[in-house]
């Protein structure tokens, strides 16, 4: 039998789809007896406090100033939040306000950029 190269290896499960990786990992664990969560635990806990210092897990979004569009911002805010149309304006009108706390940068970001379409000036903590 060939000996594969680590560049085939790694070719191949770049073709593989993601139930097909699920699988493999499955048969690598049973085959060897390892689990391939436990090092990626230690891993986490080893360099995490680095992390944590550079990006927040959580943040929130403020709304700064309501910028030319208030009808505009108040609709991307009553669809963000939830609220009514009337709690959205009391949101809006009490700018610097925040708008979605404890959520993730990733969603933060898509909140950002909505509100900033809207003509608003937001911030992200």
């Amino acid at each position: 039998m060939a000996k594969l190269t680590t560049a085939e290896i790694i070719d191949s499960l770049k073709e593989m789809s993601l139930l097909e990786l699920n699988d493999l990992i499955k048969a690598v664990e049973e085959e060897f007896g390892v689990t391939a969560a436990a090092p990626v635990a230690v891993a986490a806990q080893a360099g995490g406090g680095a992390e944590e210092d550079a990006a927040p897990s959580e943040v929130t979004v403020t709304l700064k100033e309501v910028g030319g569009s208030k009808v505009g911002v108040i609709k991307v805010v009553k669809e963000i939040t939830g609220l009514g149309m009337m709690d959205a304006k009391k949101l809006v009108d009490a700018a610097p306000s925040a708008i979605k706390e404890n959520i993730k940068p990733e969603e933060a970001e898509e909140i950002k950029a909505q509100l900033e379409e809207a003509g608003a000036v937001v911030e992200v903590k």
